[in-house]
């Protein structure tokens, strides 16, 4: 085990990971436009993107492709680089490095070799619609982007339906429509939930309400924007029961995706505090359940 020292004189360069607006501009802090300045290298996840944003604060330094369809081929090359005692600067599209975006790869092979890595603190979506939403911040769950389908997708929404804390997805305007059918479906229609859309942004919008009211919202209203999604946490006071036909359609449904009956047997009954057994009997019609 080593201590690892951010600032520190060797011959290796270092790895900056510096946070972009997520809309605003002027978001950008002092310490990341002169970091950008002042590195050898700025890996971007989009450089045609980036090269706006260095455009408009007047930065030079050149830029370096690094995206999800390139990571295998790009981490050497630029492990290389900072080995070499280039420093290079890190940034996505908008928000954090390595939140929902590339970068953790190159973040753990630069730890592996002994490259110091910086975080800069700035813009994140998670956190800024979190602050506004309403719901309690504290204790939060961040899980991004849910699975687009399948068994997980479904294990994923179940696990989230039994969380206390407040749980925190990013979702996209194509999809968000059914997220909400999906999460009304495993957590309940009265969960608290909060949409934030075009955070920072001239249109910058929050919709509060049950899963049920911005669903009949989002019926005559079409999704603009890429979306935060804030989810109240179950209540501990409270369990959500369902009626046994639902319970049978919550089984079957998570068999559907992919488990095997036994594995949703137990999953419905942990979600409702409900002996597996009672569930089993109910599920298979037999006699005496209790």
């Amino acid at each position: 085990m080593k201590e690892q020292k951010s600032f520190v004189d060797n011959s290796k360069g270092c790895l900056f990971l510096v946070p972009t607006p997520i809309g605003n501009l002027n978001d950008m802090t002092y310490r990341a436009v002169q970091t950008l300045k002042d590195v050898d290298l700025v890996a971007a996840e989009d450089t045609r993107n980036t090269k706006n944003l260095l455009k408009y604060f007047e930065i030079t330094t050149d830029l370096i492709s690094f995206h999800e369809h390139n990571t295998a081929s790009r981490i050497p090359e630029l492990v290389e680089k900072l080995n070499s005692g280039l420093d290079i600067a890190q940034v996505s599209d908008a928000g954090t490095p390595s939140i929902s975006d590339p970068g953790k790869e190159l973040v753990k092979a630069a730890i592996k070799e002994d490259i110091s890595v910086v975080p800069l603190p700035g813009a994140t979506a998670s956190t800024t619609a979190l602050i506004a939403s309403g719901i309690s911040p504290q204790p939060f769950y961040f899980y991004g982007f849910l699975p687009r389908k399948g068994k997980e997708r479904t294990d994923a929404l179940i696990d989230l339906a039994n969380r206390n804390e407040t749980t925190i997805v990013y979702e996209s305007p194509y999809r968000v429509q059914k997220t909400l059918a999906d999460l009304a479906e495993n957590f309940g229609n009265d969960r608290q939930i909060v949409l934030a859309r075009e955070l920072t942004k001239l249109h910058e919008a929050f919709l509060r309400g049950s899963l049920t009211q911005v669903i009949d919202y989002y019926s005559e209203h079409d999704p603009k924007g890429e979306y935060v999604l804030i989810i109240a946490g179950k209540p501990e006071s409270k369990t959500e029961t369902m009626s046994d036909d639902q319970i049978i359609e919550a089984i079957n449904r998570l068999i559907e995706a992919g488990n095997k009956p036994n594995k949703a047997i137990k999953e419905i009954a942990a979600q409702n505090d409900l002996k597996k057994q009672t569930v089993y009997n109910l599920y298979h019609n037999i006699e005496g359940n209790n």
